[in-house]
Formats: structure tokens, sequence, C-alpha cells
């Protein structure tokens, strides 16, 4: 059982966070926390001159919105959005929060990844805790 369980989930996550829960909720001790983590990639900066200059303050804000509504009432259940590279954000916020798990789902894979989806690879491979990978 693990008491800090640390859940990545895409902006675009759909349905595929309903298996990343409930595995979390399987492996969670009595009293335990789940935290729900999404990056946002950095808006580039070719392309961040033609908008305004908060709007990667505003996408977080409105990413921060909805994940809160998606999961309001259940407890011991946290959100927190991050801007940056998924794999590497994932993996910092994993060690700086000193999470014991990490749930992540993995797409179905094309030919060059072929096991595992590119982000959920590079966590198992450096994740400095347990990693479970749903499907």
């Amino acid at each position: 059982m693990y008491t800090n369980i640390l859940v990545p989930v895409a902006p675009d996550h759909g349905a595929v966070v309903g298996s990343s829960m409930q595995a979390a909720r399987a492996l969670l001790s009595p009293g335990g926390t789940i935290t729900v983590l999404t990056v946002i990639e950095a808006i580039p900066s070719y392309i961040s001159q033609y908008l305004p200059q908060d709007q990667q303050d505003r996408n977080v804000a409105e990413t921060e919105a909805q994940l809160a509504t998606e999961f309001a009432g259940q407890a011991g259940v946290a959100v927190v959005v991050k801007v940056g590279h998924a794999a590497q954000t994932i993996l910092d916020v994993a060690e700086e929060g000193k999470h014991d798990c990490v749930i992540i789902a993995s797409h179905r894979p094309g030919l060059q990844d072929y096991f595992l989806g590119s982000t959920a690879a590079r966590v198992v491979r450096h994740a400095q805790c347990g990693v479970h990978v749903t499907r």
C-alpha cells in the first residue's frame, strides 16, 4: 500500500483517467493522498509573441478549474497543474512531493514506441519510486 500517489493525466485525458484513479484507490493506504497532475507544454516563443502576455497563466488556471470540478468532493485528492516537459515534470513533482508511487496511463503505442508511450517509458526508466502503468 502507498501513502502518497501521483497520477499524471494529459490535459485531454478523457476516459483514461478512470482506470488510473481506480488503480490509485486500490493501492492507496487509509489516510493516504492522491495527487492528480497535469503538465501543460510551454507555449513556444515564436507563438507566444502573438498571444496575450498572460496566456500561459490563463491556460493553467483554466486547466486547474476543469480538474478541480472533475475531482470535487473526492476526499484525499489534490489537483496540481505545472508548465513544462511532461516526463521531466512528472519526475520532478514525484521527487519533490516525496511520492512513493506514480500511476501513469500509456496510450496504445505505435511501432516507434511499441511497449509504452514515450512519456510513460521515460517515467518508468527514471522514477525514484514505484511506477504502475495502466492502459
